[in-house]
């Protein structure tokens, strides 16, 4: 017979396990899109151009050593050539001013800025729609 705690113990594992598979999921979902409308960006002849991250809550942005397509008009995410996804807010920093800065990709979300404020929230489907409209 098990405990009540041993119980509990298993259930938070197994519940565990199923977000962790929602995610990767998730995860190949939004990678495949990307995988798409990187495509269809360069049947266009859409040129992928240097991409800078911006310091978060000012104008300023500095140089990266990456090459893509920003997603947004306030140049927040981008994506790659590869299909890596990027969040390019960064804090600001004198070395970063003058040397650069190294941004690691991020798994893409399905719903982008899922959690921040009425109306800042969108599928990444419809961003990558209008994205390619604009």
């Amino acid at each position: 017979m098990t405990s009540w705690r041993e119980e509990r113990r298993q259930a938070a594992v197994e519940h565990a396990a199923a977000l962790e598979r929602r995610k990767a999921s998730e995860t190949a979902q939004a990678r495949q899109l990307l995988t798409d409308f990187i495509a269809t960006l360069k049947e266009r002849g859409v040129e992928p151009e240097p991409l800078r991250a911006q310091v978060v809550g000012t104008n300023t942005s500095y140089r990266t050593n990456l090459t893509g397509w920003y997603l947004r008009r306030n140049r927040s995410l981008a994506v790659d050539v590869e299909g890596n996804f990027y969040i390019l807010g960064v804090p600001a920093s004198l070395k970063a001013r003058v040397a650069g800065v190294r941004v690691v990709p991020s798994d893409p979300p399905l719903i982008v800025g899922q959690g921040a404020r009425d109306g800042e929230s969108l599928p990444l489907a419809e961003l990558l729609r209008l994205r390619l409209e604009s």
